[in-house]
C-alpha cells in the first residue's frame, strides 16, 4: 500500500508573518530611520534562527535542552545567565539529574508558556512554579536528582516541582557571577512514562511548524516594543523605576529605565547597595529589547566584576567612548536603548538614578577618589571578558 503526499506550498508562502513584524518598526522609537528598519529586519532573523529550536528540537514526550535567548540575545538575556527551554506536560513525569557546577545561583522553573511563542497564551508566569539551588539536597559533590510531575507521589521524599496541568514549558538558568572561575551546570531530563519512539514529522506537522516559526517575531517584537515604550511613557528617559515581574524569578526585582543621551555625553548610574544581596547587575539594552553585543562589549557588570565606591555606593558610566573609570558600560554605538538591573534576594530595593553629563566632564561629576582605569587595563578587562563567556555553554 503507497500513500501519497499532498502538495506542499512554497516556503515562502508560509513565512507571511514575517512581513508583519517588519511593520512592527512602526512602534520603534524612529520609525523612519533606515538604521532602525535594518536593526529590525537583522531582530526578526535573529528570532526566526532561534524558532527552529522552539518548535522542532524537542517534545514533552522526548525531552531535551534547546538554548534559548542567548545565543541571539533576544528578549534582553541577562549575560550572567545561561537560559535552556524544554518542552513539557503535566500528562507525563520527568526527572533531572545532573551536577550543580559552583556557578552563583541554579534555577528550574515550568510554566504555561514562554515570553513571544505562538501559543494561545503568552502570560509568561501562568501555572508558574520553580526550585532554585538553595532548595536542592545535593551531594556532597554536587550531584542532585528532581522529580517532575503534576502530583508528588506518596511515598516520595526528594526533591520535587510540580507540573500544573496546561504547563509547556520549563526554562533553567545557570546564573554565574565570576564567568571565569565557576563551573556550569550538566543535566539530563527523560520522560518517566513510556512513550513511542520519536517520530518522524508528517509533511502537516513540518508545515504547522513553520507557520509558528514564522509567526514568533512579530508576536516577540509586539511584546518587546510595548514593554520598553510603556518604561518611557510612564517615567520618560534616564529615570528608572523598579518592577517585580513576577512568575520567572519571584524573588527578583527589576530595574528598567530608557536611556539617552547624545555623543558628547554621559550618563552616570549611581545607587546604593542592599545590606544583603545575594545578586544584583547592571546591563544594557538596545533600542529593539535585544541585549547589547555582551562578549566584545563591557556592556553589563554584576557583583563580582563590579568595583564599588569607597563610599559604599556603585557608580558606572554609560559612553561611546571608554571614560577611563571603573564600570563603563559600553553601548556599543548605541544612543538610546533600556538598562535593566536586578536585586535577587536583597534585604532591600534601592533605586538607581541616572545623570547626564557633558562627557569632557566626566570628572567633574564623580567622587575625587574615583581611580583611573588605563587603556591597557581595559584591554585587559576585555580580554578576559571574552575568553570567560566563551568558555560557557551558550549554544
Amino acid at each position: 500500500m503507497t500513500t501519497t503526499t499532498p502538495a506542499l506550498p512554497p516556503l515562502f508562502d508560509l513565512l507571511g508573518d514575517l512581513n508583519a513584524a517588519v511593520d512592527e518598526i512602526a512602534n520603534t522609537w524612529r520609525p523612519d530611520d533606515p538604521a532602525y528598519r535594518a536593526d529590525v529586519y537583522r531582530q526578526i532573523m535573529m528570532q526566526l534562527s532561534y524558532s527552529y529550536f522552539a518548535f522542532f528540537h524537542a517534545t514533552p514526550e522526548h525531552p531535551d535542552w534547546a538554548p534559548l535567548w542567548n545565543p541571539v540575545y533576544t528578549l534582553q538575556p541577562n549575560p550572567d545567565d545561561i537560559y535552556l527551554y524544554c518542552p513539557i506536560s503535566s500528562d507525563y513525569r520527568y526527572r533531572i539529574t545532573g551536577n550543580r557546577g559552583t556557578v552563583k545561583m541554579l534555577t528550574l522553573g515550568t510554566q504555561l508558556s514562554l515570553s513571544g511563542m505562538p501559543w494561545e497564551n503568552d502570560t509568561t508566569g501562568t501555572y508558574y512554579h520553580d526550585i532554585d539551588d538553595g532548595d536542592l539536597h545535593l551531594a556532597e559533590n554536587g550531584d542532585f536528582s528532581v522529580l517532575l510531575s503534576s502530583e508528588k507521589p506518596a511515598d516520595y521524599s526528594g526533591d520535587w516541582l510540580k507540573i500544573e496541568p496546561g504547563a509547556r514549558v520549563l526554562i533553567t538558568r545557570y546564573r554565574s557571577y565570576d564567568w571565569a572561575g565557576e563551573v556550569d551546570p550538566v543535566m539530563s531530563i527523560e520522560c518517566l512514562d513510556p512513550v513511542p519512539p520519536k517520530p518522524r514529522l508528517t509533511p502537516e506537522d513540518i508545515i504547522a511548524r513553520i507557520k509558528d516559526m514564522a509567526a514568533m517575531p512579530v508576536r516577540c517584537t509586539k511584546m518587546f516594543y510595548a514593554m520598553q515604550n510603556a518604561v518611557k511613557a510612564s517615567v520618560g528617559v534616564n529615570v528608572f523605576e523598579p518592577v517585580r515581574y513576577g512568575g520567572a524569578l519571584v524573588r527578583q526585582v527589576y530595574l528598567p529605565a530608557v536611556f539617552e543621551f547624545a555623543e558628547d555625553e554621559a550618563l552616570i548610574l549611581e545607587t546604593e547597595l542592599p545590606q544583603t544581596r545575594r545578586y544584583w547587575n547592571f546591563q544594557l539594552d538596545d533600542p529593539y529589547f535585544n541585549a547589547v553585543e555582551y562578549v566584545y562589549r563591557l556592556s553589563s557588570t554584576n557583583g563580582h566584576f563590579a568595583r564599588v565606591s569607597p563610599d559604599g555606593k556603585f557608580r558606572a558610566v554609560i559612553s561611546l567612548a571608554d571614560p577611563g573609570v571603573p564600570n563603563w558600560l559600553d553601548p556599543a554605538g548605541f544612543l538610546q536603548g533600556t538598562i535593566y538591573g536586578r536585586w535577587y534576594d536583597c534585604d532591600s530595593c534601592p533605586t538607581p538614578t541616572l545623570k547626564r553629563v557633558k562627557f569632557s566632564e566626566l570628572r567633574d561629576h564623580l567622587p575625587s577618589d574615583t581611580p583611573t582605569v588605563s587603556p591597557e587595563e581595559r584591554a585587559e578587562e576585555l580580554r578576559t571578558r571574552v575568553r570567560a563567556c566563551q568558555r560557557r555553554r551558550r549554544w
